[in-house]
């Protein structure tokens, strides 16, 4: 058999494979960042339909349209298409130094990278400020707010704080000034917990662990708990909250709350401490995380 011509199946093959990895980043970082398709698509002013083709690995994609999507990720274009380590001799000797090193390698070099260039993380101190993250419904600020005052501390709610700093609350922020105003407010918001007070308890918001510098300053200075339910609890206690959007479309809502699950699981995996709380009652929870952290 011949062997294929330029532009023949080979290269029709490798220009598909293309197409759905850069699909499946896309995907993806959306998920990490909890943005429906129709905001990304008005965000990065683009077609929902070509939004939804780009993700699907369909079609032919130009690189300002990637260029616009990169932007309204508030992530380099280099990193959508799945490399960012390309921009200088020293990244890639950096890449290949931590190519294939484990969990436990990695972690070890991001802390002493963080010591090199930052304020080095203060283990005995960190305990006194005990931040709860997760994704809305596992509990942080019910659990938060009673961990506080068990332990006597001020409790803040980072989307309180938020709405204080920006006058409206934070679904009103995100559609009238998009996802990266949101993101400066949540930075300013954990600026002012940790300059205010020295021992606290924090609920976050559950998509700050996709902004990397604003969870690096909540990994560096705080306890981080992330707490975790199964799919179905989130979303039954986001209902019982009196949010009955997740009904609208309940498998589809089912499937984006999974695929968040999913992009953000490895984030939520740097907290100091895993605690589960499926199956059981507020009292039951708060017991284990109380005996899980020692006070």
């Amino acid at each position: 058999m011949d062997a294929p011509s330029d532009g023949g199946p080979r290269q029709d093959d490798a220009k598909d494979r293309l197409l759905a990895t850069l699909g499946e980043r896309v995907r993806m970082l959306r998920a990490r960042r909890a943005m429906p398709r129709r905001m990304l698509a008005r965000t990065a002013g683009v077609s929902e339909r070509h939004l939804a083709n780009l993700e699907s690995g369909v079609g032919n994609v130009s690189i300002l349209v990637l260029r616009q999507v990169a932007e309204a990720l508030a992530c380099p274009l280099a990193e959508l298409l799945g490399d960012e380590t390309t921009s200088s001799p020293e990244w890639l000797m950096i890449r290949e130094i931590l190519h294939g090193r484990g969990a436990v390698e990695l972690q070890a070099a991001q802390n002493a990278l963080a010591s090199l260039f930052g304020a080095p993380r203060r283990e005995e101190r960190r305990r006194d400020r005990i931040a709860l993250i997760g994704l809305r419904g596992a509990g942080k600020t019910t659990l938060g707010r009673m961990l506080a005052e068990a332990l006597d501390r001020p409790f803040v709610e980072l989307g309180r704080e938020i709405t204080r700093l920006a006058g409206c609350s934070p679904s009103e922020i995100q559609a009238l000034y998009g996802p990266n105003a949101y993101r400066r407010y949540e930075r300013q918001a954990l600026e002012g917990a940790l300059r205010d007070h020295e021992h606290v308890v924090i609920a976050t918001g559950g998509g700050l662990v996709s902004e990397p510098a604003t969870f690096s300053l909540l990994l560096a200075e705080c306890f981080t708990v992330w707490l975790q339910a199964s799919p179905e609890e989130h979303m039954n206690r986001v209902i019982a909250q009196g949010d009955l959007r997740p009904m609208a479309d309940s498998a589809e809502a089912m499937e984006d709350l999974k695929m968040i699950l999913a992009g953000r699981g490895a984030f939520y995996a740097k907290a100091d401490l895993a605690f589960d709380t499926r199956g059981k009652s507020v009292a039951a929870s708060f017991a284990g995380l109380r005996g899980a952290l020692g006070v």
